[in-house]
Parts: C-alpha cells; structure tokens; sequence
C-alpha cells in the first residue's frame, strides 16, 4: 500500500503537504486553544508536522494515519527529533473507514477529504472517533474567484468548476452537514509558493540523481511546466484552508 511514486519523488523534501506554512500551523493549534493531553487523530498525516509540533508546543498525544510509506517513515524520524515520540505514534495504512478506539479531543483530515469520498463523508468518518465537546478539522480548497472556463478549472488541477466551492458557499455546506464552523485559518499566496515550488528543486535535483529511472521523463515534462502552470492558474484561482467545526 502506497500513494503513487510521483508524488514521494516531487514532495519528498516536503514536512507539510499542503499550502500551510510552519507559522500556519501554529496559528491553527493556537486558534484551536489546544491544551495538554489533548488527543488529536490525524488522518492523512502525511510527514507529521502536525501533529508532531503540536505535541511539542501544546502537549497533545495522538496519531496519524498514512498510506505514503517514505512520508510515514518521516513522521516517525520527525517525532524523535522534536522529543515527542512517546507522545504520538505514526501508522502506514488505508485512512479511509478508520476509526480510532479512543476518542479525540479533535478529528482531522487535512487535505485529504478523497478518503471519504468528499467533505461529507470525510466529516461523518470523523465523527466516529470525536468525543463530546470536539472539533473536527478539514482542509479543503476553494475558489478565490470562479474560473471563467472550464480549461482554467482544470488548469488548477480541479476536474471540473464544480469541484470547490467559493468560500461564503463552502461555510454555508458545513451548516448543512449539521455543524457549526468554529474556526478557520486560511493559506495564503506565500503558503502555496511555498508548497509548489519547493517541489520544483526536489524534482530537478531528483533527475540529476536519477537520469535513467522510468519515471524520468514524467518529472522532467512537470518541471518544464509546472511553474507556469502554478502561476497561470493555482496561484490565482485556488484558495486553500482549515475549518474546525462541532456538532450542532
């Protein structure tokens, strides 16, 4: 079980694989008031930064759970190097349909919502494992401004206009699921050039490692585009953030 190889290749310097900064993450551990010996489970936990600072700057315990085994490798050698490891444990596997035996304090899936086949069901899969009082997280894009065509839309790597919401309408979808939206913390334009073009040296310094390897040519033909991809479309278009929210 693993996501597929291009993205380990094009994020494998990542610590967040997602538009937030370190100063965002801190900022949404903030703005959640975390307090010592809060549980947190992170599904899509990635290379662990979450919920490895986390424990370092609020005391929280948990787990995270991801199919990428190079980045659940990272999350674990990332616990020992902030001296959280006996405060969070990292798995390798199949976040979709987990649910943790011990309840959390939060519940989140940042970035990941595909494991539940969008913000709905993702939502409900984390319910399972909230306690009373809880919070669940989700990070999910949004458009900044509507694509004016359908090209553009696909440009951000969206499938269709449809994919995202604009952010009044994607609050007002988590009313509808029955829940109150109780914080939220927002990428910015240096989040996602941080995110996107710091894959542009891991890629180049990849293929001056790896001339011959299979997918050599695929990351050769990403880096020739994508920073004008990035620029053109992504850039403009895609807004990105966390939403916390509670049962009604």
């Amino acid at each position: 079980m693993d996501i597929p190889r291009i993205f380990t290749i094009t994020e494998s310097a990542h610590r967040i694989h997602n538009p937030f900064t370190p100063e965002k993450l801190a900022t949404l551990g903030a703005a959640l008031r975390l307090e010592s010996g809060d549980r947190v489970l992170d599904l899509g936990s990635g290379s662990g930064e979450m919920l490895c600072t986390w424990a370092r700057d609020y005391g929280v315990i948990g787990t995270g759970i991801d199919m990428s085994r190079l980045f659940t490798e990272q999350a674990k050698r990332r616990a020992v190097e902030l001296g959280v490891a006996d405060q969070v444990q990292f798995i390798h596997g199949d976040a979709a349909g987990y649910v943790s035996d011990e309840k959390a304090g939060v519940a989140a899936c940042v970035g990941a919502t595909w494991i539940g086949g969008g913000v709905a069901g993702t939502t409900a899969l984390l319910a399972r494992s909230l306690r009373t009082g809880g919070s669940i997280l989700i990070g999910e894009p949004y458009w900044r401004q509507l694509p004016p065509t359908e090209e553009v839309a696909k440009g951000c790597l969206a499938g269709a206009s449809s994919d995202f919401f604009l952010l009044p309408e994607l609050l007002a979808s988590f009313g509808r699921l029955g829940y109150d939206v109780v914080e939220m913390v927002l990428a910015d334009q240096d989040g996602w050039d941080r995110y996107e073009a710091a894959k542009w040296l891991t890629m180049r310094r990849w293929l001056e490692a790896n001339p011959d390897d299979e997918l050599a040519k695929e990351v050769r033909a990403k880096l020739a585009s994508e920073p004008e991809r990035y620029a053109t479309y992504t850039r403009e278009y895609l807004g990105w953030g966390v939403f916390a929210l509670m049962p009604r």
